[in-house]
């Protein structure tokens, strides 16, 4: 490999230490911004998408579902990672639909969010959920997922109490509400 400039730092090398269909570990061989030799690790995580669904009267849809890396049931909104060939908006309703039986009518983007920038490059693209249908719900054998109905501002108050912890999640519920508090001060439908 040639050496690459990343920034401030300078690319030697770069090795693949495990491979998932969902993540790869790479190891690199690096000089540092401050031209001292280093190892750098870092995590590519497949891009994915996070849905908020909101009815008509103000409740959000949530799962809630054991999450094995942490150990304890997470509260959170729909998400997934993104399939080859598939984009972002396509994704998000596919996942609203597998995880919560939430089809949706209209999506809104309300931008993406990358999680521990230091290490890991998963970037997430945020979507609230409009105009809802409720259907058939279709759960991986993996999942385990139980929807959770809240008030839009009770949701917030979790984020705020840290009952809702997920970095996804949490961005945004709190970017969901503002939008709606926005629409909703404009005279628009909330």
């Amino acid at each position: 490999m040639t050496p690459r400039q990343h920034g401030p730092w300078t690319i030697n090398s770069s090795a693949l230490k495990y491979k998932h269909k969902l993540i790869e570990l790479h190891e690199d061989q690096v000089t540092r911004p401050d031209g001292s030799p280093g190892v750098y690790a870092r995590a590519l995580v497949r891009p994915g998408v996070s849905v908020l669904a909101a009815d008509e009267a103000g409740f959000v849809y949530l799962a809630r579902e054991f999450r094995y890396a942490i150990g304890r049931e997470s509260l959170e909104v729909v998400g997934g990672a993104i399939d080859a060939d598939e984009e972002p908006p396509v994704a998000a309703r596919r996942e609203l639909q597998e995880e919560l039986g939430i089809a949706a009518g209209a999506l809104i983007a309300l931008g993406r969010v990358d999680p521990m920038t230091s290490l890991i490059d998963s970037p997430s693209h945020l979507f609230l959920a409009r105009n809802l249908q409720f259907q058939q719900k279709h759960n991986e054998g993996s999942e385990r997922i139980t929807t959770v109905k809240l008030a839009l501002p009770e949701a917030v108050r979790l984020v705020y109490d840290s009952q809702i912890t997920h970095g996804a999640s949490c961005t945004l519920i709190l970017r969901a509400h503002h939008f709606l508090q926005t629409e909703t001060a404009r005279g628009g439908r909330a």
